[in-house]
């Protein structure tokens, strides 16, 4: 049923008076969201610039610590082949990070978020792929959803438009990949921590050689919990507290690098031409090929650029790129080659045995406190993915902080910070070495590139409505680069390539599970809304009182009466006063301006009977009010779309019956209004209850054994194991009463 048959079914005013809501004029008000970075001025892109070295560019910063060694496990055995791997670095850096992200995707934000979500929910606001059919026409009319029609001269956007809602192996292709990238950026952020940490601590041996490794794993262990435990303070406070550090970082790689070209051999230089990649897979064949798979580690963590846009901005990405990281990267490669041409035996110690002697204990210092804000750019972008998911119904209910009151996007999950701790604490103490966590590290790295290829592919199809050549060169040249990195990872699949692989199969499992029984759910209530001749009979029974108070029954659905009402009524025979059937909504957008916040309409009989319709809804970045504030904000709404609706009702009746005096419309108006009104804040203060289903859900009789095991297990264990949704919604427990029904989906 459409919302427009349900809303005329259940006996509501005509359109013309149902199209009112709580928006009205202020709507009107409220100016576009500019694009993170398009609006943004130079002195807070600095600053934002600043932070992000801090907190965006620790991973790829400090893969000089190992990617030598991972691409040359059993050492150098051509003096050229340095020259082609490190021709193969700074290509890999140029092309991936640098054209691909920091030129191409950061512009395929949503509103200033960037992510695998946030290109889910751009995708999904211009094409119906969503699979809760909960959309509305008034959600095209907030000022951040910001769809552009398909222009006459190009029909291939709308093409695509119907091809993508016309589908459901489309729409299930492309939610599966997003949750597959999700959970890969999980598994790289139990990677990250391990293998940075360790391989700064590690070179601690050349000091002390007594040291054993196990020794070595046991200094790490401490620091990783260390690392862990500040996540809590938020990316704002542990960016301006890494900023330095990492700069520092850059400075000394930088320098090095430089120092090593200068006394060793500056003819290493020669890796700017890309023919010395060709030679090097000429003379090397399939051992090239291989190690691919330590290369590509030299672009870990290029996916945070995108995943924390929402903590900074476009243009204060690509001025510390550019103008800070590339260079200093670039120029400790080339220097560590250039050492490497003369004492190729160092190979699996690269970074510490072409320090100059007087810099180790400085530079060892810098790079263990590097190391640890390695983790912190795969960590904020998890966390900020993460909370993408979560309003989206992609995700069990855990508790989202807001870390900053400055910027939206900065997150902190707890839980997910407590498992992936642990899961980092483990992977170090079990793989122990740099070399065991490099063969499992680049597969979520490769994967997580490739489906933003894919789903960015379908953005410039969709959206942007580039031309074909474009999009054609842009697929087909890092696919192929992509899958080329991907084929020598999987290679080293049995070799520990499987953990994190695993790891993310197991979350991408709750996902789908938790998003699979949601979507049942909500097709089950809407299957089984009240009709409005039961409506009517429920409100008419004798032993159904109204009883004073502001009632609200929250419901997921945005149509229909929910088949919990009648339950309540049979159970406790009594309406509130005022009573209001409230449903959250998440629109696939970061923000929801405050004054478009509420729709409200009328169900019901009577109008006399004072029952409403709100939904509430929220951007997926934007954090749910306190019950208090929620419940004031709601009522004055309320009241304001009373006020109007009573002006629009009058001045309807009055153009039906011929004209009349403007100024007597408008008092009728008024005292009606005034009336309903002074009744809703009487109600108020009596008291206000909120109303919850306490849904227990299960399969149908006959489902197959997969869905049993499904729903009536992993599903109702997740729920009983996580946040309660009053709690997401900050009930206070002595105004709630729930109310149980089961559901057979």
């Amino acid at each position: 049923m459409s919302v427009q048959e349900d809303d005329d079914a259940a006996g509501q005013e005509p359109d013309r008076l149902r199209r009112h809501d709580s928006f009205y004029g202020d709507a009107e008000k409220v100016s576009n969201d500019k694009s993170h970075g398009t609006g943004e001025n130079w002195a807070r892109t600095l600053q934002l610039a600043f932070q992000s070295i801090g907190v965006v560019y620790g991973d790829v910063g400090t893969s000089p610590l190992y990617v030598y060694s991972s691409t040359f496990p059993d050492g150098v055995k051509h003096p050229d082949d340095l020259v082609g791997v490190l021709s193969l670095m700074l290509y890999t850096l140029i092309l991936i990070p640098m054209v691909k992200y920091v030129f191409i995707v950061l512009y395929a934000n949503d509103n200033g978020d960037g992510g695998t979500f946030a290109l889910y929910s751009l995708i999904s606001r211009h094409a119906k792929i969503r699979m809760i059919p909960n959309d509305q026409t008034e959600d095209a009319n907030v000022s951040n959803y910001s769809i552009e029609a398909p222009s006459s001269q190009l029909r291939r956007a709308e093409w695509v438009k119907q091809k993508l809602e016309s589908s459901n192996a489309a729409k299930i292709a492309l939610f599966t990949i997003t949750i597959l990238g999700t959970s890969m950026v999980m598994g790289d952020g139990t990677l990250t921590p391990a293998i940075s940490v360790l391989s700064a601590v590690s070179g601690i041996r050349e000091k002390a050689p007594s040291l054993t490794q196990l020794q070595v794993v046991w200094i790490s262990v401490p620091i990783l919990i260390v690392l862990f435990s500040v996540q809590r303070f938020g990316t704002d406070k542990v960016g301006y507290s890494f900023a330095p550090v990492i700069s520092v970082w850059f400075v000394l790689i930088a320098g090095i690098g430089a120092y090593n070209l200068a006394v060793h051999e500056i003819t290493i230089l020669r890796a700017f031409n890309p023919m010395y990649i060709i030679d090097y897979f000429r003379r090397n064949g399939k051992e090239a090929w291989v190690s691919l798979g330590g290369a590509v580690l030299c672009i870990t963590g290029t996916e945070a650029m995108f995943a924390d846009l929402g903590h900074f901005n476009i243009r204060a990405i690509q001025l510390s790129f550019t103008c800070v990281l590339f260079p200093s990267v670039a120029l400790c490669y080339m220097g560590q080659a250039a050492y490497l041409r003369k004492f190729p035996e160092d190979v699996g110690d690269t970074f510490y045995k072409s320090l100059p002697a007087p810099l180790f204990w400085p530079v060892f210092v810098v790079a263990i406190m590097a190391a640890i804000i390695a983790s912190q750019a795969m960590l904020s972008g998890a966390f900020a993915i993460l909370s993408k998911a979560l309003p989206l119904g992609c995700f069990p209910r855990v508790e989202v902080v807001h870390t900053s009151n400055k910027y939206e996007g900065q997150v902190y999950i707890p839980e997910m910070n407590f498992l992936i701790g642990v899961a980092s604490v483990a992977i170090t103490v079990a793989f122990q070495t740099t070399a065991n966590i490099g063969n499992a590290y680049g597969i979520c790295v490769v994967m997580v590139f490739s489906i933003t290829t894919h789903l960015m592919t379908v953005v410039m199809l969709l959206i942007w409505k580039v031309r074909l050549p474009f999009i054609a060169a842009f697929y087909v040249v890092f696919t192929f680069t992509e899958f080329l990195y991907l084929s020598s990872i999987l290679s080293k699949f049995a070799e520990g390539g499987y953990l994190p692989f695993c790891f993310s199969l197991v979350l991408m499992a709750l996902m789908a599970t938790w998003h699979y029984v949601h979507v049942k759910r909500y097709w089950y209530e809407l299957d089984h809304i009240v009709p409005p001749d039961e409506m009517a009979a429920l409100l008419a029974r004798r032993d159904v009182r109204r009883v004073p108070g502001v009632g609200l029954l929250y419901t997921e659905l945005v149509q229909g009466i929910p088949p919990v009402f009648p339950r309540l009524v049979d159970k406790i025979p009594s309406v509130h006063a005022v009573f209001v059937f409230m449903s959250i909504k998440h629109l696939p957008i970061p923000r929801v301006a405050p004054a478009e916040r509420f729709i409200f309409q009328r169900v019901g009989p009577d109008a006399g009977h004072r029952i409403f319709r709100c939904v509430a809804r929220y951007g997926y970045t934007d954090p749910l009010e306190g019950a208090k504030d929620f419940a004031a904000f709601l009522l004055d709404r309320l009241k304001m779309f009373v006020h109007e609706e009573a002006i629009f009702a009058c001045q309807c009746a009055e153009d039906g019956g011929g004209g009349g005096d403007d100024d007597g419309v408008l008092r009728r108006a008024e005292e009606m209004a005034a009336e309903e009104k002074r009744l809703i804040d009487a109600e108020a203060e009596r008291g206000l209850v909120y109303l919850m289903g306490e849904a227990n859900v299960e399969a149908a009789p006959g489902s197959s054994l997969m869905k049993q095991i499904v729903v009536n297990y992993v599903y109702t264990r997740l729920r009983k194991n996580l946040r309660e949704e009053h709690k997401a919604l900050s009930i206070p427990k002595d105004q709630l009463l729930k109310v149980g029904i089961t559901y057979e989906i």
